[in-house]
């Protein structure tokens, strides 16, 4: 499976095969955020309006209940899997530029900062509920991401149909390079 991830969402590619011959056996949007939970899409915009004491409860609450979510639908998906006869055997997650964050006070005293720790709040959030589920997990760094890889994947949408956007084709090359790692 492959998965990449925006705030509060993500998109989640299951696939087999290799990059020259891939099936894709399921794909689809998944919340990782509680809607019904104030500020569980953008916990550190919420956060930075608090006390410290209440921003870090918030923020907490928050990752909590991603996991909570995000263990829920992946389970749900890999039981999904196995149950049409795959194995799944891992997951690759798409992370971001890799930057280094701060302790909860520095980010919440930069706006860039906020939105960097959004995005990895909910890349985390995968890998953690990728891990619970005994999953091997790679983490595929957007950037790296080979151009021939997705020029490949690319040409899938016509095949299989909507949607088959940007999330889903760099989802599958993930998916692909966690198989491949497996």
């Amino acid at each position: 499976m492959g998965f990449r991830a925006h705030s509060g969402w993500a998109a989640l590619v299951a696939a087999a095969g290799t990059i020259d011959g891939v099936r894709i056996l399921e794909r689809r949007r998944i919340v990782i955020a509680d809607p019904e939970m104030p500020g569980s899409k953008q916990p550190y915009h919420a956060a930075a309006e608090l006390t410290f004491p209440e921003a870090k409860a918030l923020v907490q609450k928050a990752i909590e209940s991603s996991r909570a979510l995000a263990l829920e639908v992946m389970s749900a998906a890999v039981n999904t899997l196995r149950s049409r006869g795959h194995e799944v055997v891992g997951c690759g997650v798409l992370l971001g530029s890799g930057r280094a964050l701060p302790g909860l006070e520095g980010i919440l005293g930069s706006h860039a900062l906020i939105h960097t720790a959004e995005g990895e709040l909910f890349r985390d959030v995968l890998v953690w509920a990728a891990k619970e589920c005994r999953l091997a997990v790679i983490g595929v760094r957007e950037k790296g991401l080979d151009a021939s890889s997705l020029e490949r994947v690319g040409s899938l949408g016509k095949l299989i149909g909507p949607p088959w956007t940007q999330d889903q084709k760099y989802a599958t090359v993930a998916a692909l390079m966690a198989l491949r790692g497996a």
